[in-house]
């Protein structure tokens, strides 16, 4: 028998490898963009960035050191060349494909950093596999701009595990439901009409406003944002404004809020403030053909009749009157329970009368302001 060259002994001394066997090697070189793996074989295996991870971002030289060991899959052989190409992200998938199935027949939650922003949702990666949300299937409502996911942590359960099509589905939606629907039930167990409750201003509308009290929305309607008038609720709430409401009504899951607090009520001192003969001032805040409106205070009108606004006949108001202006008048009637108030500034031009109030005069005090107001709502 003819003795073996000594090619030939070093050959026999390294073990053969065959693609896709999975190897353990000791890092002995590293570039930002490839690293060397001692693998116990006649040649080095040749690590590239591409095979390592799909963060096209990773320089290699922070993840990997000298004297690292770590597994890797052999991914090509070429023994003429004297190469072998090592990937390390094939042989992680591999694993990430085994611990996607458990969390799909398991239901478990799983988390990871949004990796891409899509047309149509979001990508997210779980150890090199890459997971797909739909739009759809983000929230728990339509989000036109999904932007502001990039970068963030999410949570999301496996919809959709198909690895044969490499079709894995993520859907954060459920959970966003499920985390709701306690939300929900635990706020009704501990809320009741009547209570003052914080919170977050949702989403604002020209009706009013939806306000998040925590997992579930109330709504404060523009008639209950104030003991005064709110002409525009835009102009006065925005998006992610922190508030304390009031929950005027429950009904069913639907929560009615308000801000009409009772210790803010202005009419609650009024019967002394607006007395019959007391003397006020207040601001011209609308005018109709019969009279002004003038706000005493927010959410205190009065009535000031067009017949007493001077001595001398008015045809109209807005004759002798502008929106804003202050006037100092008179107050003729109060009525409490009707919240209605009428005044006179001909009352103040000359000294009482002493004979009985004319016919002319008379008709003021009987004006329903409530009654007005809702004409004047109608017509807009």
């Amino acid at each position: 028998m003819s003795e073996l060259t000594f090619e030939q002994m070093l050959d026999e001394s390294f073990r053969t490898i065959h693609s896709g066997e999975v190897v353990e090697g000791t890092v002995i070189d590293v570039k930002p963009d490839e690293a060397i793996l001692n693998i116990g074989y006649k040649s080095d295996g040749i690590l590239t960035k591409n095979e390592y991870t799909n963060d096209s971002s990773v320089d290699l030289t922070s993840v990997l050191h000298v004297g690292d060991t770590m597994e890797v899959k052999v991914f090509k052989v070429n023994d003429s060349e004297g190469q072998v190409l090592l990937t390390y992200k094939r042989l992680a998938a591999d694993r990430g494909n085994k611990r996607i199935e458990e969390a799909y027949n398991n239901k478990e939650v799983l988390k990871a950093k949004v990796a891409q922003v899509l047309d149509g949702g979001l990508s997210v990666i779980v150890e090199e596999v890459r997971i797909f949300i739909p739009a759809s299937l983000v929230s728990d409502t339509y989000e036109k701009d999904l932007t502001k996911y990039a970068d963030q942590e999410i949570e999301f359960v496996i919809s959709e595990y198909n690895p044969r099509r490499r079709r894995y589905i993520g859907d954060r939606k459920q959970l966003i439901v499920a985390k709701k629907a306690e939300l929900q039930k635990e706020l009704f167990e501990r809320i009741k009409e009547g209570d003052t409750v914080s919170g977050v201003v949702k989403n604002v509308t020209d009706f009013g406003a939806f306000i998040d009290l925590g997992g579930v929305d109330g709504l404060l309607h523009i008639s209950e944002m104030s003991w005064g008038r709110v002409e525009n609720p835009k102009k006065v709430f925005k998006v992610g404004d922190e508030m304390k409401v009031l929950i005027k009504e429950i009904s069913g899951t639907k929560i009615a809020l308000s801000l009409k607090f009772a210790d803010a009520n202005p009419w609650k001192d009024a019967a002394s403030k607006y007395a019959v003969g007391n003397i006020v001032t207040g601001t011209v805040a609308r005018m109709t053909d019969f009279g002004a409106f003038v706000e005493l205070e927010t959410g205190v009108d009065a009535l000031l009749h067009v017949s007493q606004i001077s001595k001398e006949h008015v045809e109209k108001p807005s004759d002798v009157l502008k929106i804003g202006e202050s006037i100092t008048a008179k107050v003729v009637d109060f009525n409490e329970e009707s919240k209605k108030i009428s005044l006179s500034m001909k009352a103040l031009l000359a000294p009482e009368p002493k004979e009985e109030v004319k016919e002319e005069d008379a008709d003021v005090v009987s004006v329903d302001i409530e009654a007005v107001i809702a004409q004047e709502a109608s017509q807009e």
